[in-house]
């Protein structure tokens, strides 16, 4: 398994502006992408449904202003593209690796891990960030009732 660079892609505002909006896709609606080349024929592909959804979510978010990266789940990151989707540090998804609380492999001296693995990490991060806040409102509600 070969690993790809994180790339992050985004419209610029004149681009946005330029492309317009597409409205929401009905169940009968098709999708084809007709590519112009420079040279040779023009070529138009018609998309299944499935990526037609996908399609519709990608440009939804490129129009909104959002960055966005298409990868695949058995993508490999490096610890600093994983940080930037776990929103820790480097070196707390290091240390997570090295305590096995995400899984990794070495590539030569370079540690990768799946972007699913890191997703599933980020789920239970995203918990645990629910609760502790959840517990702080609490005691916050608390500290208001009864002065504690």
């Amino acid at each position: 398994m070969t690993t790809q660079v994180l790339r992050f892609v985004e419209l610029s505002d004149e681009d946005r502006k330029e492309t317009g909006r597409l409205g929401k896709l009905g169940k009968g609606d098709r999708v084809e992408v007709r590519v112009k080349r420079r040279t040779g024929p023009d070529q138009t592909l018609s998309l299944p449904r499935d990526a037609t959804a996908l399609i519709e979510a990608l440009l939804g978010h490129l129009l909104e202003g959002d960055r966005v990266a298409v990868l695949t789940e058995d993508q490999e990151l490096s610890p600093n593209d994983a940080a930037g989707i776990l929103g820790v540090s480097r070196p707390l998804v290091v240390h997570r690796m090295e305590t096995g609380q995400l899984p990794f492999r070495y590539v030569g001296k370079h540690r990768r891990a799946k972007l699913k693995d890191v997703l599933v990490l980020k789920t239970k991060i995203d918990a645990q960030r629910a609760a502790m806040e959840a517990l702080a409102g609490d005691a916050e509600d608390l500290k208001k009732r009864y002065g504690a």
